[in-house]
């Protein structure tokens, strides 16, 4: 039994248009440049691969890309992009689901790893995505860092998004290290749609300490796709360890 919230159908088939800003290319191009340097001739795992956004254009340059997805209507919406022949999927948990052969890398787009609401969870997935990957193989992620020095005594909520259609914030239980991102979107005849989202956040150094349980070392940590230095001031990282 996992923690994550399950995708239905009808936010899997509206998935890409409420995420169209992460499909820019801008956003996309570096991400998919960075895995597929570190993939080399592959093959390459997805965890949480939702409906294709990374593995379609990784794909698309040569590399297998195989996925494991909890949700199946969030792979139907993936099926419309590429067949089960050239990007194979598992259903199942990021944390426990199996995956046959060995991996030169594995990967966890988007802060998915916050999915898994407890840290036992979070474990697993590590140590899944260790045992998926050949000698010299690495596990990356891009996760943000917890913004809530953002919070002043009291206050419990952080707004994440202000534009035009979208209202988000960000609530927190800080002794569970858990949260629940609220939206609010605009349905153009005056009225609005709540749908909440839940994820436990974590720390850098306590990934690193996870990937250390895993028998995964730290190799590099950058604060974007873009390979910008990771500082105090970064509000987001991408890490990568290695399997020796």
């Amino acid at each position: 039994m996992t923690s994550s919230d399950l995708w239905d159908q009808a936010t899997a088939e509206r998935y890409d248009e409420l995420c169209a800003d992460m499909f820019a290319p801008e956003v996309l191009d570096p991400a998919v440049d960075f895995l597929a340097r570190l993939a080399a001739d592959g093959p390459a795992l997805e965890l949480a691969i939702g409906t294709g956004r990374v593995a379609v254009p990784l794909a698309a340059r040569g590399i297998p890309v195989s996925g494991i997805e909890l949700s199946e209507p969030m792979v139907a919406q993936l099926r419309r992009k590429a067949d089960e022949a050239a990007l194979p999927v598992t259903v199942g948990d990021m944390a426990t689901a199996r995956v046959p052969g060995e991996f030169s890398l594995v990967y966890l787009v988007w802060n998915s790893i916050g999915n898994l609401r407890s840290q036992q969870e979070q474990v697993a997935c590590f140590r899944n995505a260790s045992r998926h990957l050949r000698p010299g193989g690495r596990f990356v992620i891009e996760l943000w860092v917890p913004p809530i020095r953002r919070l002043p005594p009291g206050q419990v909520a952080v707004p994440f998004a202000i534009d035009e259609g979208h209202l988000g914030f960000d609530t927190y239980d800080l002794t569970t290290q858990r949260g629940t991102s609220h939206h609010y979107r605009a349905t153009g005849d005056g009225q609005a749609t709540y749908g909440p989202s839940n994820f436990r956040y974590i720390w850098p150094a306590e990934c690193d300490l996870m990937a250390q349980l895993a028998g995964l070392e730290l190799e590099q940590r950058v604060a974007d796709w873009d390979g910008s230095p990771f500082t105090s001031d970064s509000e987001s990282h991408v890490s990568v360890w290695r399997k020796p």
